[in-house]
């Protein structure tokens, strides 16, 4: 009786999908790997399927479901970063990723949403407007990568798009019960411009990437991390938006502050 003939092609089937491979590296050597890691990119499809979620919404007249979509990436997208450092499964798939999705949904979804809620009103200025945070938003990230591994960890050069994009949704937030005329529309573009602007200025911004997770804080640390839950919940968007202009600011202030600092100092 004949035995069938194994066929090599049926033997190793694939699906019609190239596998992925890059250099990692691992203690002192660098080895190629295939494959990408799971867990922090589910994080940053999580925020990636919230921003699209968002455009779809703003589209929709749902500003307050897309408001919160956007509120929602931001956290996701801390933490995917966060987690890959946690368990040491850091790729530049992963880093290319990320800046895919931060381009959706702290780039293109704010600026639909801004758009769709205060901006049509303004005719071309709007739309103008609109397209200069999504141009904002794609260099700034395109700078950050060129950047990644050589500027300081402990800084932002300009600020980061999920915290603009959180400035903007949470402004959509407080007021999207608000008619919106023209002159509250010009105002609502002209701060969009600005922290389109802030985005792709030299202002340094603290990262927050300095806080050790794994290690040990003081236990007061705990009582006011909790206390800002509290109030967070007491009243979410006005709270969040709040907290968005003080960080904001937190950048042009620092900046007046220390070239005033530098003039004020004696020269030796």
């Amino acid at each position: 009786m004949t035995q069938p003939q194994n066929n090599p092609d049926t033997n190793n089937l694939s699906l019609p999908v190239d596998e992925h491979e890059e250099e990692v590296q691992e203690g002192d050597k660098r080895i190629r790997r295939k494959g990408v890691y799971l867990l922090p990119n589910l994080f940053t499809t999580g925020a990636l399927f919230a921003g699209f979620y968002a455009i779809i919404a703003s589209t929709q007249g749902s500003f307050e479901q897309a408001a919160i979509a956007i509120v929602v990436a931001g956290i996701l997208d801390g933490l995917d970063g966060r987690i890959a450092r946690l368990t040491n499964t850091q790729s530049e798939f992963g880093v290319q990723y990320d800046s895919m999705s931060d381009l959706v949904s702290f780039g293109i979804a704010p600026s639909i949403l801004m758009f769709n809620w205060a901006l049509t009103g303004l005719g071309k200025l709007g739309w103008a407007i609109a397209f200069a945070y999504v141009a904002c938003a794609a260099l700034r990230l395109a700078r950050f990568n060129a950047q990644v591994h050589t500027a300081d960890k402990r800084y932002f050069t300009g600020l980061a798009s999920p915290a603009a994009a959180g400035f903007v949704a949470t402004m959509v937030w407080t007021g999207y019960e608000v008619g919106v005329g023209p002159a509250i529309g010009l105002l609502c573009g002209m701060v969009t411009l600005a922290v389109a602007l802030l985005m792709v200025s030299n202002v340094r911004y603290q990262s927050m990437k300095g806080i050790d997770f794994k290690g040990r804080v003081p236990f007061v640390f705990i009582i006011v991390t909790v206390l800002l839950f509290t109030i967070i919940t007491i009243d979410p968007p006005r709270v969040l938006l709040l907290i968005g202009i003080l960080y904001a600011a937190s950048g042009p202030l620092q900046a007046i502050f220390r070239a005033a600092h530098s003039r004020l100092k004696p020269k030796s």
